[in-house]
């Protein structure tokens, strides 16, 4: 059985077991939360007010930064040119079930 949850702007599709990166969470490290799924698969699938039955738990693994990134602008003829970096927040969880 599988999930599609959303969670900071974006849509994941777990199962139980995975660990993902999502945006950054409140909580601490060992913290568990329940997250709503928007579809939920397998051998049926359920969308919609079906799946409002359903709860998708997670515990919290680590809180981290992702890889530097670096923004490079630059305009020709107008000596224009400017250079930053950019690291994004995350927070690591760990799909424990899905229940419903």
């Amino acid at each position: 059985m599988f999930a599609i949850i959303q969670t900071g702007g974006k849509q994941y599709r777990v199962q139980e077991g995975d660990v993902i990166r999502v945006e950054s969470l409140a909580g601490e490290a060992g913290d568990t939360m329940d997250l709503t799924p928007i579809f939920v698969g397998g051998d049926q699938t359920l969308f919609g007010d079906a799946v409002s039955k359903f709860v998708v738990s997670a515990e919290v693994v680590e809180h981290g930064r992702g890889p530097k990134i670096y923004i490079r602008k630059y305009k020709s003829g107008v000596q224009y040119r400017r250079r930053t970096g950019h690291r994004q927040d995350f927070t690591a969880i760990k799909i424990t079930g899905i229940k419903g």
